[in-house]
């Protein structure tokens, strides 16, 4: 899953791709290098992050849908908590709903049942804003399985399948370097609850404080650490450097075929 921010304010490449232009340039880009999914978002989760009414968000990421739609043939997917933006984003050509608050806006969860998509339900202790203040978790492996699993059944429970369900753990989302790297090496655990992984580790803040490195220079460790989720069972890796990771996971899964298999 290739990620396409059409915002002035994302921790990585805030403003990049904010035009049109240069949006629809980098889908297509992201398309050549193998992408197999392309993630649209028009508002930051980043910590700190202001949030945008619904006509802003409308306004940023519909006219790349729309003209993305048009030229290629990946699925597209909108990233967003808002069911307006969810209604319009489906209704213009998005094949896929990418939610950080695991439907838990009003009106969201009917919003998913009605149109019919696939839906990630992601982990997020907090709100974006706020979320970095001193996470805690009693067992954040367990914690963040346990909010999954309920996520899960209350949208099977609203009539979405689970089938169409994806679920994602939230790396950096409420959690220190510490929680997410117990995340990652217990990730296995999420496969048991019968749904696909969706894993988002590119460029993320864990690296800066691993290595001490800033974010333009995060690149081999975000292919590295994209590896490692799909060798821990990750079905979706969503990244920035779409180029890179995918000639890494064709490696991987060249000397361990049966691996992708699994």
């Amino acid at each position: 899953m290739g990620i396409l921010n059409v915002t002035p304010d994302s921790f990585s490449d805030g403003g990049i791709f904010l035009p049109t232009d240069k949006a629809i340039a980098q889908g297509l880009r992201m398309m050549e290098e193998g992408a197999d999914i392309i993630d649209i978002g028009g508002e930051s989760t980043r910590p700190g992050a202001r949030p945008v009414s619904v006509q802003e968000e409308i306004d940023r990421v519909l006219p790349v849908l729309e003209t993305l739609r048009a030229q290629i043939p990946l699925p597209l997917s909108i990233d967003t908590s808002k069911p307006e933006v969810m209604r319009a984003a489906v209704a213009a050509g998005a094949g896929f709903i990418n939610d950080v608050r695991a439907l838990r806006e009003p009106g969201a969860l009917e919003a998913a049942a009605e149109l019919g998509v696939p839906v990630c339900l992601m982990h997020m202790q907090g709100k974006p804003r706020t979320m970095q203040e001193n996470p805690r978790y009693d067992n954040v492996v367990a914690d963040v399985t346990e909010f999954l699993g309920k996520r899960l059944q209350v949208a099977q429970t609203q009539g979405i399948p689970a089938v169409r369900l994806v679920i994602d753990p939230g790396f950096g989302f409420g959690k220190t370097l510490e929680h997410n790297i117990e995340l990652l090496r217990g990730l296995k655990q999420l496969r048991g609850l019968s749904s696909a992984v969706l894993v988002g580790l590119s460029r993320k803040s864990m690296i800066g404080k691993a290595l001490g490195l800033p974010v333009d220079r995060r690149l081999y460790a975000s292919v590295a650490l994209a590896v490692m989720a799909v060798q821990q069972g990750a079905s979706i890796v969503r990244v920035h450097d779409v180029g890179p990771t995918v000639e890494a996971l064709r490696m991987w899964a060249a000397v361990y075929p049966e691996s992708r298999r699994e």
